[in-house]
C-alpha cells in the first residue's frame, strides 16, 4: 500500500472514529408528559427542542401514556430505561407511584428530574414548579374574586385526584380564603384531564349548585371543556370560568365572555428549563442539592430549597386586553 493511500485511509479511519465519539456523546433527554395530545405538553415539547438545538449535543425524546396514569407512565419509563436514555423529565400522574421506576432509572445512572407535576423525593434529583406553588394558589382564587366584589359560591374543577401540582395548589389556594371574604369554594371535582369527563364534571356542577358563580380549573384541559359547558349551558355573564389555561385554547372564550380572565406560565419555557437543568445535571455541569443554582439558559437558575425544588416565573394574567398579542403563540 502507498504511503498516500495508507494516509488517506488513516484519514478517513479517524474521521469515522471522530463522527462515531461525536454520536456518542449525543445526550437522550426523554420528556415525559402526563398524556399525549395535550396541548399544554405539546408546547413544552417545542421549548425542549429549542433547549436541544441550542444545546447541539441533545436528542429529545418526547413520550408519555396515551391518558393520565401512573401505569401508563411506567409503563413509558420502563420503556426509556431499556433504551438506556441519559435522562428523564417526568410530569408526574401520581406523586409516589413512580417513585420504584424512577429510583430504578437512578441506579441505572439516568438523571431524573420531574417539573410541572412533581414525585416524591426519592425518586428524583430535583422538581421544577413552573411557579411558586403559594403564588398560584393565591392567582386561582384572585382571578375569580376580582369579578366578584360581593362574594360567590365557587367551585373547583381540577384534574386527577393524584395529581401533585393541582392538589397543592387547591390547598394553597384554601389558605388564601380569608383574605377574599365571601368567595365560598362548594366543591371540588376531578376531571382526569380528559376533556369530555371534565364537561360532564362541568354540567355537574351547573345543575347541582345553581347559585354558582365561578368555575376554577387550574388545568389547560378542564378550564377549556367548562368554558364549552358554561357557553352550551346558555350561562355566559352568569358563570365565570377561569384558572390555569393556554391562550391559544382559551381566545375563543375570553371573546366570547364565557372567562373573564385566567393565568399561566409559558409551556414552552417550562420545557427549554426543564431540559436545560436535565442537561446540566447529567453533563457534571451542576448538583442538586440544597441551595444549588442549576442554569436554565436564557430563563435564568433554579435555585434548589430545602426539598429540591426551584420555581421557574411567576403565573401571567391574560384576559381581552392581551390575549389577541399571545393567542398565536402558544
Amino acid at each position: 500500500m502507498s504511503i498516500l493511500k495508507k494516509a488517506l485511509t488513516s484519514a478517513a479511519l479517524a474521521s469515522v472514529l471522530l463522527a462515531g465519539a461525536a454520536q456518542a456523546e449525543t445526550k437522550r433527554i426523554a420528556i415525559v408528559v402526563k398524556a399525549l395530545g395535550i396541548g399544554f405538553f405539546e408546547a413544552a415539547a417545542k421549548g425542549a427542542e429549542e433547549a436541544a438545538k441550542e444545546l447541539g449535543d441533545v436528542e429529545i425524546i418526547y413520550t408519555g401514556p396515551t391518558d393520565t396514569t401512573a401505569e401508563g407512565q411506567i409503563e413509558v419509563i420502563n420503556s426509556l430505561i431499556a433504551q438506556k436514555v441519559d435522562a428523564i423529565a417526568v410530569s408526574a400522574n401520581d406523586t409516589d407511584a413512580l417513585v420504584p421506576t424512577l429510583k430504578k432509572a437512578m441506579d441505572r445512572g439516568i438523571t431524573v428530574i420531574s417539573w410541572d407535576s412533581g414525585v416524591a423525593k426519592d425518586g428524583r434529583l430535583m422538581h421544577l414548579n413552573p411557579s411558586s406553588s403559594a403564588l398560584i394558589g393565591n392567582t386561582i382564587i384572585k382571578l375569580a374574586a376580582d369579578h366578584l366584589p360581593e362574594g360567590g359560591d365557587v367551585a373547583i374543577l381540577s384534574a386527577t385526584t393524584t395529581s401533585t401540582n393541582q392538589n397543592v395548589w387547591i390547598e394553597e389556594a384554601k389558605k388564601v380564603l380569608p383574605n377574599y371574604p365571601g368567595i365560598n369554594i362548594v366543591a371540588t371535582v376531578y376531571g382526569d384531564d380528559l376533556a369530555d369527563k371534565s364537561y360532564r364534571e362541568t354540567q355537574g356542577l351547573l345543575q347541582t349548585y345553581p347559585n354558582l358563580k365561578a368555575i376554577i380549573a387550574p388545568t389547560s384541559v378542564g378550564i377549556v371543556a367548562a368554558a364549552q359547558a358554561v357557553t352550551d349551558a346558555g350561562k355566559i355573564g352568569q358563570v365565570n370560568v377561569t384558572g390555569l389555561g393556554l391562550p391559544s385554547e382559551m381566545a375563543g372564550h375570553v371573546k366570547s365572555g364565557a372567562s373573564k380572565s385566567f393565568a399561566i406560565w409559558n409551556p414552552i419555557d417550562l420545557g427549554y428549563a426543564a431540559t436545560m437543568i436535565a442537561y446540566n445535571l447529567n453533563t457534571g455541569k451542576a448538583t442538586a442539592e440544597p441551595g444549588a443554582e442549576i442554569p436554565m439558559g436564557r430563563m435564568g437558575t433554579a435555585k434548589l430549597d430545602e426539598n429540591g425544588e426551584a420555581a421557574m416565573a411567576d403565573p401571567f394574567t391574560y384576559d381581552a386586553s392581551n390575549i389577541d398579542q399571545f393567542s398565536s403563540i402558544f
